[in-house]
This record gives C-alpha cells, structure tokens and sequence, in this order.
C-alpha cells in the first residue's frame, strides 16, 4: 500500500496539473490520495479518514457513496450512458427540466443544461444579451452587465469579466470585456447599513444603475451571500432591494446560485428567503448531490419565446450537454431532499455551527466569523509576519483529520447537509483547539 502511494504521488507531481494551485508549492509537499468515501468522510490511500469539511468544494449534499444515489446511476448505465442532445432528446433530461421548473422560485420554466457553474452563468450572459436583440421592444443597445464589487461567477471569460476579485482576472484582462459595477466604501445612511456589511451602498448601486440602464442588459448577483469573497453575507433584505432597482430600470436579473443553491443557506434556493423571482438562474454544484458533473441555466417563457422564429437560434451548447447519467442521478439527489426531509434536518446542524461560530469569534487572531445557512467564513488575522495564517491552521486541521480549503485568510466550513452532530462537534471543537493554540501549530 505504501509503495503505491508513493508510485501515484510520482505520478501526479510529474504529469497532472491541479486547479487553483500553486503548482511550485505542491510538488514540494506531500499530498493526500483519496481512494474512498462514505458519508461525510474520505478516506486516504492508507485507509485514514477525513471529515469533507468543505463538501468536496461545496458539491456534496447527502454524503458520499449514497445508496439512493448510486442506484440511480447503476441503473440509468444499463440503459444509456450518453447520446447526443443536439436533435435528440432522452427521458432523464426531461424529467429533470420538469422538476428543476418545479422546485425553483418564480415562473422559471426552460432549462438549459451544461455541464459547470461558470458555463452556466455563460449562458445566462449570453441569453440576456441575444435576448434584447430579439425581444418584441429590441434594445441592442443594452450588451453590458451591473455586477458588485468582490463578486465571483465562475472561470471562463464571460463569467470572469463580470467577476470583481482580480486575483483570478488580472492575468486575463486581455480578454475581458467591461461590467458596470459598484464598489463598497461610499459612507451609507440606508437603513440596511451596507457598507457595514462590505457591500455597495444600495442608494449608490441606484445611482450607478439610473446613470447606465440603457446599456445595461442585466444584473448579476449571487443572492444572499459573495462565497468566493470569503463567505461576505449581504445585510437582510440587500437582494431583494437589488432584483427591485432591476425590476424599476429594466434590466433581466440573473441570479447565480452555483454556490449557493440545493440547500445550503437552510433552503432549496437562497432567492426564497427574500421572495426573489429571478429572470434567470444559473445552477451547478449541488445539482448532482455532488456526483457528477451537470450545471444548468434556467430562465422564463418570455425570454425563451424571444429566441422562437426563423432564424432565431441560441448559439450554445458542448458534447455532454444534458448527458444521461448526470440527469439520472440529478433526479436522485431531489428525491432525497423530500424523502430525507434534508431541510428540515438541516436547521438544527445550521444553529449548532452559529453557535459554535460565536464561540470561535472571541478567540485571538479571529478577525470576524460569518454565516449563511451551512456556509461559514472563519476570518484570520493577517500580518507581515504572518501573512497566511490559514496555513498551519489548515496542515493541523489535516493532521486532526479534517479536510479545509481557504479563501486567503478565510477558512471556509461547508460541509455535507447531511453532517450528523456528533461530526460537527468535532469539527467545531478541533477548531476551537487548534485556534486557541496558535503557538502549537
């Protein structure tokens, strides 16, 4: 076992390149090869166990190797593992569009499938734009997008250019094309206190929006709360204010519910909370319970009935696009949240991480906590001294057998819906201990 532990990490250190990661650093490390799961936890090449503190980056609803799950996936294999969806069309995909157009908010009705979060919002951006090309009061003026400050919406160009964290745009910028957006930092008297929340003041997003609504085509959003931004949780009633100024000026509201959706802010979508009924929604991660890769982009009959007639075709798509076994076991992972009454088992969970979060706050070198339903940002002092902080943090955390991945100087904990209270103590408290100790890791 050892041997071929050692064979594979050879291997990948000399011909994989990882994402997001500093490959330099890697290579210079020891790294952990995941052979297993079940539940909540994976388990490495030498059969040790760690508890998916991040839900294998914030994908895995009801735990690993689910029998339901599974099932579903066996037996759609028997039938039919991929056909084309150009011109064809095949049971799992249907049956998931009707569901999908079910259980989300507001009159979404047509779905188009891909197969990440970022394709998702791809499409979303470009629905928007060919929509008031083709719309019956075409405004083909309006081809740019209003995004916030510190926002993330995926990888690829579209999604990148409507992002606002230059760590992963800088490089690029070449390729980009320019959003409308607004910076925190303008003093707020508004009653939602947005600044203090480190969002854009919503009286100055107005402004920004009354200044520019005739070129914009949409506004885009992850509703509730920025994840990639280190888990930045809006003030309450921020997200509706937004998807209102959208409504008064005439632009589509796109909501990106990648991170946020199946789940995990303690509902199904985070735009019920606030009673949003978006134009379009971007969907992925948690779509499949974590299992395979599928993403879809939701919209209404009105943006879809602009695309009808000679000559009007929605130029995208790729090779897996609706792909059997992803649809098959998407299908599953809905099922569960009713027969496993998820939600409603998830609340308890969320109040215990609030309070083992309070907990975690008044420890030294903890800058602030922040949550939103099971998604939790534990921020660290930074220093020049010790300007990664997450660093030892997280090698302990590894060591204690819980598995995190940061932000920067945020540690992130999203773990499985289905996390039992016994394996949230642990994590809570092998937090408390590591951080209480500083000095010792």
């Amino acid at each position: 076992m050892e041997s071929n532990t050692i064979r594979l990490e050879q291997a990948d250190k000399r011909f994989l390149w990882h994402p997001f990661t500093q490959q330099q650093a890697w290579e210079a490390e020891p790294q952990l090869i995941i052979e297993r799961a079940e539940g909540c936890y994976l388990f490495d090449s030498k059969g040790r166990p760690y508890l998916d503190g991040v839900s294998s980056l914030w994908v895995n609803v009801h735990g690993h190797n689910h029998p339901a799950l599974n099932a579903a996936l066996q037996a759609q294999l028997q039938k039919v593992a991929h056909t084309t969806f150009l011109g064809l069309t095949h049971p799992p995909a249907i049956e998931l569009a009707q569901r999908l157009a079910t259980v989300t908010p507001g009159q979404l009705t047509r779905v188009f499938y891909s197969d990440t979060g970022a394709a998702a919002v791809e499409i979303a951006l470009k629905m928007a734009l060919q929509y008031w090309q083709q719309c019956p009061d075409p405004q083909p003026q309006k081809q740019r997008f209003f995004s916030l400050a510190n926002a993330y919406h995926g990888d690829t160009v579209g999604a990148m250019s409507v992002g606002q964290i230059d760590l992963y745009r800088q490089a690029y910028a070449a390729l980009l094309f320019s959003p409308v957006h607004a910076d925190p930092g303008i003093p707020c008297s508004c009653p939602l206190s947005c600044t203090r929340h480190g969002v854009p003041c919503i009286h100055e997003v107005e402004r920004i929006i009354a200044a520019h609504h005739r070129e914009l085509a949409a506004m885009i959003v992850e509703p509730l709360v920025q994840g990639a931004a280190g888990i930045r949780v809006y003030p309450a009633g921020y997200t509706r204010a937004l998807w209102e100024l959208a409504k008064q000026y005439h632009l589509l509201f796109i909501v990106d519910e990648v991170a946020t959706g199946f789940g995990k802010t303690g509902r199904l979508f985070a735009c019920e909370h606030e009673g949003i009924e978006p134009d379009i929604m971007a969907l992925g991660k948690g779509i499949t319970g974590g299992y395979l890769p599928l993403a879809a982009t939701l919209t209404t009959e009105e943006i879809y009935r602009a695309f009808l007639g000679p000559e009007r075709t929605f130029y995208h798509g790729h090779t897996y696009t609706g792909n059997p076994l992803c649809c098959a076991v998407a299908l599953a992972n809905l099922a569960l949240f009713e027969q496993e009454h998820t939600l409603d088992r998830l609340q308890s969970r969320i109040d215990q991480l609030g309070q083992g979060l309070r907990q975690l706050a008044t420890l030294p070198g903890v800058v602030a906590t922040r949550q939103c339903g099971i998604m939790a940002g534990i921020e660290l002092q930074t220093s020049p001294e010790q300007p990664h902080p997450e660093r030892p943090v997280l090698q302990e955390a590894r060591r204690r057998g819980i598995l995190l991945r940061p932000l920067g100087n945020v540690l992130v904990v999203m773990p499985p819906l289905v996390i039992s209270e016994q394996e949230m103590t642990f994590l809570l408290n092998t937090l408390s201990t590591i951080l209480a100790d500083r000095n010792g890791v």
